[in-house]
């Protein structure tokens, strides 16, 4: 018998069956050329026109502090500390820290949001550094912990980037451990406002609205903690957090507070 010489390239093989139906065969990613045509423009425009509408509630609003006495006193002597706050309290938080002379840094997501995101805080003063717990997140972590050697104060959204809304991480803990700085919970609650449709409830304070902005006792979590230390500890901030959040939401309900969903 004579001997086939193979042909390079091509299987002796029969190829693998393909049961997914015609219309699910592999496609070539979406475009969105509009959109991408857009992009610019949005990059340009939307971090001004955030910060505008930031500045503009900063001037209409009414802001009352709650228990935060410790945390402006901390501030007063020089000391660094890290702010924990849920994804959708986040709006006002650059209201909060503006005109108090410290440095801030924060994470924000890798995607074109995060961009935007960082365009409108640098108008704040606020430095961000890009990552996220799905992205990133390794080096947006080291980020942040330089930045805190640096001499920056530390904001973390410990729900965030893509919930569960009102569930902590373990990353903030990990991060107050790696920089010893103080975790102290945040949260605001706004007699009007409107409440997105997004997985977070995202609360947008609207003009003359009355905030509440309420600051929970501070943990510390000592560079020794151990993982199932930290699990505690993560659980009491997780606590916390709630609990200062229901206040808050309590005092602007007792108040009139007028929810216009979205």
């Amino acid at each position: 018998m004579h001997e086939t010489t193979p042909v390079v390239g091509v299987s002796s093989d029969p190829p693998p069956h393909d049961d997914r139906p015609r219309h699910e065969s592999v496609r070539p990613p979406r475009r969105h050329p509009w959109r991408d045509r857009f992009m610019p423009l949005v990059l340009a425009l939307g971090p001004l026109l955030l910060s505008a509408a930031l500045r503009l509630l900063q001037r209409t609003v009414r802001i009352r502090y709650h228990n935060a006495d410790a945390l402006f006193a901390r501030w007063a002597r020089g000391d660094q500390v890290i702010v924990a706050f849920w994804h959708n309290r986040v709006v006002m938080m650059p209201v909060a820290y503006d005109g108090r002379g410290r440095k801030l840094c924060i994470m924000n997501s890798q995607h074109r949001d995060g961009e935007i995101a960082t365009r409108a805080l640098a108008r704040w003063g606020i430095r961000s550094v890009r990552g996220s717990a799905t992205r990133g997140g390794a080096g947006g972590f080291l980020q942040l912990v330089n930045a805190y050697r640096d001499g920056y104060d530390l904001a973390v959204v410990p729900d965030g980037p893509r919930g569960p809304r009102y569930a902590v991480k373990r990353g903030v803990i990990h991060l107050a451990r790696a920089t010893g700085a103080p975790l102290f919970p945040v949260t605001y609650a706004a007699t009007r406002r409107r409440q997105l449709r997004s997985w977070d409830r995202l609360i947008i304070p609207l003009p003359f609205a009355e905030i509440v902005f309420a600051v929970g006792e501070p943990l510390q979590v000592p560079r020794h903690t151990t993982d199932e230390e930290a699990e505690t500890l993560r659980r009491e901030l997780e606590s916390r957090l709630r609990a200062i959040t229901d206040m808050a939401d309590a005092q602007v309900a007792a108040a009139g507070g007028k929810d216009e969903r979205s």
